[in-house]
C-alpha cells in the first residue's frame, strides 16, 4: 500500500488516537484562587491535598474514569473513585472516603484544575462544611497541579495500562496497585521511603 501511495504522490494520514476530554473549565460556576502558588511544600500531614481525574481505556465501553485524592506531605493517596461516567459523585466519593478516614482539621487547603466537578454546587458545599480552602490552577496552565499529573503517570507506566476488558477489572487492579502504591512503593521524594513509612515516621517525631 505505501508503494502504491508513493507512485501516485500521496501520503497516508495516520489519525490520532482519541483522548477524552477529563477537565472542562468552560463553566460559569466560577473559580477560586491558586493558594499553592506562592506556598513552600507542606510539612505536615493533611495540610494539602491535591486532585484530578483520569481517563482508563476499556474494551466493553470507550472509558472509565478515575479520581485520586493525593496528600501532598506524604504523597499518599487518602481517597479514590473509579465510575464510567465523569459526574460530581465520583469525585464526592474519594472526598468523602478521605474525609472519614483522615479527618483533618479545618484550614485544609485542597487543590485541583478548574473543571467543573470542582466547582459543582454540592462539591463546594461539602469543602465549605468540612472549613477545607478551595484551591484551583491558573487558567491553561497544567504545571499547577503536576503533582497530580506525575502520580496518574506513574499508575499508567506500572500498571502498563493498555485497555481494559471492562471496569471491573480495572478496579481489581487499580485497587490492588493503590494498596502497593501507599504501603510498599518508594518515593524519591521521601527519601525512598513509603508514603506508609513517611508519615509513621513523620508521626513518631511529633
Amino acid at each position: 500500500m505505501a508503494k502504491l501511495l508513493k507512485t501516485q504522490g500521496l501520503q497516508a494520514i495516520q489519525p490520532q488516537p482519541y483522548k477524552p476530554q477529563t477537565t472542562d473549565s468552560r463553566h460559569t460556576l466560577g473559580y477560586s484562587p491558586n493558594l499553592l502558588q506562592r506556598s513552600p511544600p507542606p510539612a505536615q500531614l493533611n495540610r494539602v491535598w491535591v486532585a484530578d481525574i483520569t481517563y482508563i481505556p476499556l474494551k466493553e465501553s470507550a472509558f472509565a474514569y478515575l479520581s485520586l485524592l493525593l496528600d501532598l506531605c506524604s504523597r499518599r493517596v487518602v481517597g479514590w473513585g473509579l465510575a464510567e461516567q465523569m459526574t460530581e459523585t465520583l469525585i464526592l466519593d474519594a472526598l468523602g472516603y478521605a474525609i472519614r478516614d483522615r479527618q483533618p482539621a479545618p484550614g485544609l487547603i485542597h487543590h485541583s484544575d478548574r473543571g467543573g466537578q470542582y466547582a459543582g454546587q454540592e462539591y463546594r458545599g461539602v469543602l465549605r462544611r468540612a472549613e477545607f480552602r478551595q484551591s484551583m490552577s491558573r487558567a491553561a496552565n497544567c504545571y499547577d497541579n503536576a503533582f497530580m499529573e506525575s502520580c496518574f503517570g506513574t499508575i499508567k507506566t506500572e500498571l502498563e495500562m493498555t485497555e481494559y476488558q471492562d471496569s471491573r477489572q480495572a478496579r481489581y487492579d487499580i485497587t490492588s496497585y493503590l494498596a502497593y502504591y501507599n504501603h510498599e512503593r518508594r518515593h524519591s521524594s521521601l527519601g525512598y521511603l513509603s508514603p506508609d513509612t513517611f508519615e509513621a515516621q513523620l508521626l513518631h517525631s511529633i
